[in-house]
């Protein structure tokens, strides 16, 4: 039995890969934008803060339960920056908001850093409704290290330039199979998804 829930993010990217590892699971995922939910403020230092307004934003204006992401890069060392910001790191500093300028900003930070690596994060929270006061949480982390070329065309953000040495191989030079089989959001999915189990199947009702 399909269980329709709001995702509150209209990331291109993101999307595609909610919807390649949810799909099979009885989860009819549904855009944000198809509902008319706007964007919510992301004011918090923290992954989990967004990640529940979000998630509280979106199922508010629906009355649908919400699933919402909060993930980026973070950096050891620049002190786990660009973290919360990753997506408008360079539009912090007066640059564009695109994935090109923010991969130009991180380079440009490291200059002369002997240390280059860092790591993914992602954080996902599930709201039965916008009132759950026990929300679903979950994180999945991905260790790499970032290199100054960019090197493959899949992936989005800052996946050209996130290296894995075990794989020999940037984010964007894996088949995105591959990446939806181990990144930090296939992680946290696969958490997130294993503690909904019985909401899924209807066993609990909150």
């Amino acid at each position: 039995m399909s269980h329709k829930v709001v995702l509150a993010s209209n990331n291109a990217g993101k999307l595609r890969e909610f919807s390649a590892i949810l799909g099979t699971a009885g989860i009819d995922m549904v855009p944000q934008g198809q509902l008319g939910v706007s964007e919510a403020e992301e004011p918090f230092a923290t992954f989990v803060e967004n990640a529940l307004a979000k998630a509280r934003h979106a199922s508010r204006q629906t009355g649908l339960p919400a699933m919402a992401d909060d993930s980026g890069l973070c950096v050891n060392a620049l002190g786990g920056s660009p973290g919360v910001y990753s997506a408008r790191y360079a539009a912090l500093n007066g640059g564009e908001k695109s994935d090109a300028a923010n991969n130009q900003q991180l380079i440009s930070a490291l200059k002369g850093q002997a240390d280059r690596s860092g790591f993914y994060v992602a954080v996902l929270v599930y709201l039965r409704s916008a009132d759950d006061p026990t929300p679903v949480i979950a994180e999945g982390r991905w260790a790499g290290e970032i290199v100054d070329a960019p090197r493959g065309s899949s992936g989005f953000g800052y996946d050209p330039h996130f290296f894995i040495p075990s794989l020999g191989k940037t984010v964007a030079e894996l088949a995105p199979a591959q990446k939806n089989a181990i990144s930090h959001r296939a992680q946290a999915l696969r958490r997130l998804l294993s503690a909904l189990q019985p909401d899924t199947a209807g066993a609990t009702k909150r």
